[in-house]
C-alpha cells in the first residue's frame, strides 16, 4: 500500500496535479558508453504529489523510457518534454502523469542513454538501453546513485518511492519495458508493451528477409542527441558490424532477444498490439505472449484492428479505465478483480470488441491443412485432402507486386503468385494464435525469398489501416483525461474510427529469405534446381473468416513494401506434396471439415477485388 487507502475500490484524484513536486535526477548507470573514463548519468523527469511525501508516505512509480522526448514526440500529437529557464521540467508528454498523479502516484520519464539530456550512446535495445532504464528502478529502489545535475556531486534519493514500479510505453518506449523485463529487475512489478518490440531481429529481418532498407545505425543515428552524435561514432560503428543487411543472426542479435530471456520476468505484462500494425509487426507479439505463457506469467492483451497505434487512440475511455485499473492492482494493491477479469480484449469490427477468458482461444488447434492445385496456373484449392505425388505450383517473382496485388487478383491465373482458396465457408471459421506455412521450393537462381499471406476474402468493413492514421481519424474535438496547468495540459484531441469497405483482408503473413532455410539462421546461396524446405512463420492475429466468406493462402516472393527484394529474380517451384499449413484453427480439424463441407472448390473468373491499398509508408522509427 501506498498511503493506507482501501484494498478496494478505485484510486480517486485526490492530490494537487498543480503543486505536486516537479524534478530532475541524473542516474549514473554505471556504464562509459562514449568512452570517455566518465560514468554515464541518465536524465528521470520526476513528477509526484506533493501531500504524500509531506506525511511522509512513500508513492509507486509509472515510468516511461523513451529515446524520443527531444526528437520526435510521443503519442497522436508528438508531444515533446519542455523545461523553464532553470531547466526545470514543466511539460511531461502524454496523460499518465495528468491523470495518475493526482491519484497518488509518481510518474517517471526516462530519456534513454544518448537521447535528450542524458549521458551515453543509443545502442537500440542493447545494454545501454536497457541498463538505461534498468538503473533508474534501481535507484528508486536504493540500489543505484543519483544526482541532482548531470555533472554534479550533489546526491539525490528517492525516499519518497515505495520501491513499486510499472513500466509503459509504446513502440521503442514499450520494447525497453519488454527488455528491462526479462532482466528480472526487483521491484518492476508490471509492464504495459504497446506496440513492442520482442527481437530486433524480428524487427528488422523476418527469416533472413529484409523488412527494412537500413539497419540499427542509422535507427540510432534518428534517436541520438548532439552530445552522442560528436562522441559515439564507435558505438555506431558496432551496430553496423553486429548487425549485417545479409540477415544472418549474430550475437548482437541475441542480445537484443528478450523472448529468449522469458524466464526471468517476475512482472505481470498487459500486452497491446495493432494486428495490422506493419511497422513492429505482430510476430514480435505472438512470441513474446508465447514464452510468457511457457513461463507462467501473469498477463493480459488487447488486439486491434489498427495499425501502429496508441489504445488512447482508438478505444480511450475504456483503455483508461482499464489501465486504472491494472495500475491500482499492482501498484497499489487494489484487489479489484482485474486480474480475474477476461484475458484478452480483441476488436471484430471497427469499435466491437469481444472477450475471451484465455488467449488463443480455448480449443484453438494447430490443424494442417493441404495444399492442392487448381485448374489453372497458380490457382490451388486449400483443403484436407492431401495432394498427388509430382503435383507443383510454379510463380515468378515480381517485386512490383504487392499482397494487395495478390489478393486483388486471387482468381485470376497470373505468374506472380499461386492462391490456394477454400470454397465458400459453411460456417465461420475462427483463427487464433501463430500459424506456420512449410514449403518445399525450388529456385531458378542463387537467390529466393518467399511470402505467405493469409487473407479472408468476402465484403467487410474494417479499419483503414493503409491510411495515414492506420486505422483513425484525428478530430478537431478534445477531452480531457486529469488535470491540466498553463504548460502541460491534460485534454487531448478526440479521435474515430477510419474505416473502409474491402473485399478482402489480409490478416496474417509471414515472410523468409530460402537461403536461410536452416534453423540456425545463417544464409547459403542456394543451388538453382535444388529443393530445399523452409516453414514459415505466420504473425499472430485473431480472425474469424465468416460464413460466406472463402479463406485463402497466397504463396508468392517479395512483397512489395513490406520486404526487401532479393538480388535475382527467381521462378520458383512448390512441391505440393511436401508443403502444407499449420493454422491455429479454433475447433481444429473438426471446425476446418464442418466449415469447410464437401464439394469441389470454384474460382470466380476475372474478378477483381479491392481491399486497403498498400501498405503505410515503411517507417524506421518503432
Amino acid at each position: 500500500m501506498a498511503h493506507g487507502r482501501p484494498r478496494t475500490g478505485p484510486t480517486q484524484p485526490v492530490y494537487s496535479y498543480a503543486n505536486a513536486i516537479r524534478e530532475s535526477v541524473w542516474v549514473d548507470t554505471g556504464l562509459d558508453g562514449e568512452g570517455n573514463g566518465k560514468r554515464d548519468r541518465v536524465a528521470a523527469d520526476i513528477i509526484r504529489p506533493r501531500e504524500p511525501a509531506a506525511a511522509g508516505q512513500k508513492v509507486p512509480v509509472i515510468m516511461d523510457a523513451s529515446p524520443y522526448y527531444s526528437c520526435c514526440g510521443r503519442g497522436n500529437e508528438n508531444q515533446v518534454k519542455t523545461y523553464d529557464k532553470n531547466g526545470k521540467p514543466v511539460q511531461f508528454p502524454l496523460y499518465y502523469d495528468n491523470y495518475f498523479v493526482p491519484r497518488g502516484y509518481a510518474v517517471v520519464l526516462v530519456d534513454l542513454a544518448g537521447t535528450n539530456r542524458s549521458d551515453g550512446c543509443v545502442d537500440v535495445g542493447g545494454p545501454s538501453d536497457i541498463t538505461s532504464a534498468k538503473a533508474v528502478i534501481d535507484w528508486l529502489n536504493g540500489r543505484a546513485k543519483g544526482y541532482s545535475s548531470r555533472t554534479g556531486g550533489q546526491a539525490a534519493t528517492a525516499s519518497w518511492a515505495n520501491g513499486s514500479v510499472g513500466m509503459i510505453g509504446k513502440s521503442w518506449d514499450g520494447t525497453i519495458a519488454n527488455g528491462v523485463a526479462a532482466t528480472g529487475v526487483a521491484g518492476l512489478k508490471t509492464v504495459v508493451p504497446i506496440s513492442a518490440i520482442s527481437s530486433w531481429y524480428d524487427y528488422y529481418f523476418a527469416q533472413g528477409a529484409a523488412l527494412y532498407d537500413g539497419g540499427p545505425d542509422a535507427l540510432a543515428g534518428d534517436v541520438e542527441s548532439r552530445n552522442a552524435q560528436a562522441n559515439c561514432s564507435a558505438e555506431q560503428q558496432r551496430l553496423r558490424d553486429g548487425a549485417p543487411r545479409d540477415g544472418d543472426w549474430t550475437s548482437a542479435w541475441q542480445q537484443r532477444d528478450y523472448a529468449a530471456d522469458a524466464a526471468k520476468v517476475k512482472a505481470s505484462v498487459f500486452l497491446v498490439h495493432g494486428m495490422e500494425d506493419l511497422n513492429v509487426r505482430t510476430k514480435n507479439f505472438g512470441q513474446w505472449w508465447d514464452a510468457l505463457a511457457a513461463h507462467g506469467v501473469q498477463r493480459k492483451v488487447w488486439l486491434s484492428q489498427t495499425g501502429h497505434v496508441d489504445p488512447f487512440d482508438y478505444r480511450r475511455s475504456a483503455w483508461v479505465d482499464t489501465l486504472h485499473q491494472w495500475f491500482d492492482h499492482y501498484l497499489m494493491g487494489v484487489d479489484n478483480g482485474i486480474d480475474r477479469a477476461p484475458m484478452a480484449d480483441i476488436e471484430r469490427t471497427p469499435d466491437h470488441w469481444t472477450t475471451d477468458a484465455v488467449w488463443p482461444a480455448p480449443g484453438t488447434a494447430a490443424t494442417e491443412v493441404q495444399l492442392d492445385p487448381g485448374s489453372g496456373n497458380g490457382l490451388g484449392t486449400l483443403g484436407v485432402a492431401p495432394p498427388a505425388a509430382g503435383s507443383t505450383e510454379t510463380y515468378t517473382d515480381d517485386p512490383s507486386q504487392s499482397e494487395t496485388d495478390w489478393s486483388a487478383q486471387v482468381d485470376q491465373a497470373n505468374n506472380d503468385k499461386v492462391a490456394f482458396t477454400t470454397g465458400v465457408l459453411k460456417r465461420d471459421l475462427r483463427l487464433s494464435g501463430s500459424g506456420t506455412v512449410t514449403l518445399t521450393a525450388t529456385s531458378s537462381t542463387t537467390s529466393a525469398h518467399l511470402s505467405a499471406v493469409l487473407v479472408d476474402l468476402g465484403p467487410a468493413t474494417i479499419r483503414n489501416y493503409g491510411g495515414d492514421g492506420e486505422g483513425i481519424t484525428t478530430l478537431n474535438t478534445k477531452s480531457c483525461w486529469g488535470e491540466s496547468t498553463s504548460g502541460d495540459s491534460a485534454c487531448f484531441y478526440d479521435t474515430a474510427a477510419d474505416t473502409t469497405n474491402v473485399n478482402f483482408t489480409v490478416f496474417s503473413r509471414g515472410w523468409a529469405d530460402l537461403g536461410h532455410y536452416a534453423p540456425s539462421l545463417h544464409g547459403v546461396p542456394l543451388t538453382p534446381g535444388q529443393p530445399y524446405t523452409i516453414t514459415l512463420r505466420l504473425a499472430a492475429s485473431d480472425h474469424v473468416v465468416p460464413a460466406g466468406h472463402r479463406l485463402a493462402l497466397i504463396v508468392a516472393g517479395t512483397d512489395n513494401g513490406l520486404i526487401v527484394a532479393p538480388d535475382t529474380t527467381p521462378t520458383v517451384s512448390v512441391d505440393l506434396a511436401h508443403s502444407s499449413a499449420d493454422l491455429p484453427l479454433v475447433g481444429g480439424y473438426p471446425a476446418l471439415i464442418r466449415a469447410v463441407g464437401p464439394g469441389p472448390v470454384t474460382h470466380p473468373v476475372g474478378r477483381t477485388l479491392s481491399g486497403v491499398r498498400g501498405a503505410p509508408r515503411m517507417s524506421r522509427l518503432p
